[in-house]
């Protein structure tokens, strides 16, 4: 009986089971979904010399002027190709003396102080992009760096170094402010010397800084010139943590050894910004006698990384 049980019991679970047969079924395997990732953003152009940051580790030598313009500067005596090799061999001269190496470099004063208020009533000739590219395109094939030199009158920096974006979105192009040039309303060039607050040049600064990160540049020269501390009287107020700059203060004073002396002291005795690179010019004609490479690289308490002829 209980044998026969079981059989009606197997048997009647078979009869009323209505779903088919089953086949075991091999799991599926699942295919990885295809993920778009952003291509990455192309390396950081080297600048001449090596490496993406400025300073420290490379100096800076430099003829000053305006093309074809003697009277604003050395860089002016002679035509292009001259230039290059004259710089090239200034800066050399200075190489035996450090171990970093020294980069030859154009200061092109791109807008110049102008007696004349001009059609735009700014007291400033501004020099177009096509007048300074074939200087910017010889220069970077030479290997010289480029500092673009504001003097703008009645016009601000900021609005001034705009004209030129073409040429500072380059890698081997930087930006110079001349604030004896910078006059306020109503002022005139050679009656007073300029000035320029902090406020303006940090909207530059902020402006040269932000264009440099969108391009994906390597970082640049931001040059300051003064001989006397009411050019930029509230200097300590300089923003000179853009990790896109290298902003350096450019000591422009000319005379005997003692007179350049005394300015250089006097200006860095000046309250002034953490971070503050210092440069240095010497003067052909005004200096009397002209410093010798090894007394430039001398002067303490900062050598200059940045040393012009003008």
């Amino acid at each position: 009986m209980i044998v026969l049980c079981a059989l009606l019991v197997t048997g009647v679970l078979a009869g009323c089971s209505s779903a088919p047969a089953q086949t075991p079924q091999t799991p599926q395997t699942r295919l990885p979904q295809a993920t778009t990732q952003a291509a990455p953003p192309p390396p950081v152009p080297q600048l001449i010399g090596g490496g993406t940051q400025v300073f420290p580790g490379r100096r800076m030598v430099a003829l000053y002027g305006h093309p074809d313009t003697p009277g604003l500067g050395v860089l002016g005596e002679q035509g292009i190709p001259q230039s290059i090799d004259r710089v090239t061999k200034l800066a050399a001269s200075y190489q035996p003396l450090v171990e970093e190496p020294v980069v030859p470099a154009f200061e092109l004063i791109a807008t110049v102080a102008d007696s004349a208020p001009g059609a735009d009533g700014d007291y400033s000739a501004e020099s177009t992009v096509d007048q300074l590219r074939p200087w910017v395109d010889a220069a970077q094939k030479a290997g010289v760096y480029v500092v673009l030199d504001l003097q703008p009158g009645r016009a601000d920096f900021l609005s001034q170094a705009r004209r030129y974006e073409p040429l500072l979105s380059r890698p081997n192009v930087g930006l110079a402010l001349d604030p004896e040039w910078r006059l306020a309303p109503g002022q005139r060039h050679r009656a007073q010397i300029g000035s320029v607050g902090a406020a303006e040049i940090n909207r530059t600064s902020a402006w040269l800084a932000d264009l440099t990160r969108r391009k994906n540049l390597p970082q640049k020269v931001f040059l300051l010139h003064q001989f006397r501390v009411a050019m930029i009287p509230d200097r300590a107020e300089v923003v000179t943590s853009h990790r896109e700059l290298a902003t350096v203060l450019h000591a422009d004073g000319f005379g005997d050894p003692g007179t350049k002396m005394g300015t250089w002291n006097t200006l860095h005795s000046a309250p002034a910004p953490k971070g503050l690179w210092w440069g240095w010019k010497n003067f052909y004609d005004e200096d009397t006698p002209m410093f010798t490479p090894a007394q430039t690289y001398a002067v303490r308490p900062a050598p200059p990384v940045f040393v012009s002829f003008q």
